[in-house]
């Protein structure tokens, strides 16, 4: 039976508890610019290549959204550089909760947003 839905993932949403902190974030961790005083409630999309977006999803106004954390990666981001990645984040004095893992065909590592969510960041 043809399925009505589309093979493609189209946004990934990460429940964040301060918008503007995660907006700043992972603008950073992907060296984009950002305009806080832009930043509004409740969602900012992040600019990503392809078809996939990232919106970070602060909840309704006038509530703060308490973010559930999981011990396993959400999603990853794509670097052609392991170790110039993680010496990157490490710059940033973000959170690295793994260090890196090295197989035959590809290399990750794992960092933690503000919020506890965890982002792979991987090659391959």
């Amino acid at each position: 039976m043809k399925s009505p839905i589309s093979n493609q993932i189209n946004t990934v949403f990460i429940h964040v508890s301060n918008l503007k902190e995660s907006v700043r974030w992972y603008s950073e961790l992907l060296g984009q610019a950002y305009d806080l005083e832009q930043v509004e409630d409740p969602v900012y999309n992040l600019a990503i290549n392809h078809f996939t977006g990232l919106t970070l999803d602060a909840g309704p106004e006038g509530m703060k959204k308490e973010a559930g954390q999981s011990p396993h990666p959400l999603f990853n981001f794509h670097t052609e550089n392991i170790e110039e990645a993680h010496s990157y984040v490490e710059k940033l004095n973000y959170e690295i909760v793994s260090d890196i893992k090295r197989f035959d065909d590809f290399s990750f590592f794992v960092i933690q947003d503000p919020d506890g969510n965890r982002v792979m960041i991987c090659t391959g």
